[in-house]
């Protein structure tokens, strides 16, 4: 079964979101919207768009979004099949958080790694 497939975002906190996006945008060029982020869109070889993307986004260090996990960052993994993947962990002994979101953005769950971080597995919607 295959699992992971890429990397779909990548999420961290800062006592001062609003400092700190303001300084990526500056300093590194990236167009920090006015959610807290921004989405990569993917290319092909040739240098094309395609239709996926990879989300950047600093929240605020004084949510939970994060709990249980005790990191100030969660890794968004794309996935081929969430509920398959879902199923099979929770055969294997993982910690899975008993929730799963479904919605137009696709289907969301979200595993506890041996260190205790919150790890967002994400199966997009069809043709992303």
């Amino acid at each position: 079964m295959k699992r992971v497939t890429g990397i779909g975002g990548i999420f961290f906190n800062s006592t001062d979101p609003t400092a700190l996006r303001a300084w990526y945008k500056e300093h590194l060029g990236i167009d920090v919207q006015d959610w807290g982020g921004t989405a990569f869109t993917w290319t092909d070889p040739e240098g094309k768009p395609t239709a996926e993307t990879t989300i950047w986004s600093v929240g605020d260090a004084k949510s939970n979004n994060f709990a249980p996990g005790t990191a100030p960052f969660m890794v968004n993994y794309r996935v081929a099949d969430l509920h398959a993947l879902v199923r099979v962990l929770k055969t294997e002994g993982c910690r899975v958080l008993d929730r799963i979101d479904e919605s137009e953005y696709g289907k969301f769950a979200w595993v506890i790694d041996p260190d205790g971080n919150k790890v967002e597995l994400w199966e997009p919607p069809a043709g992303q």
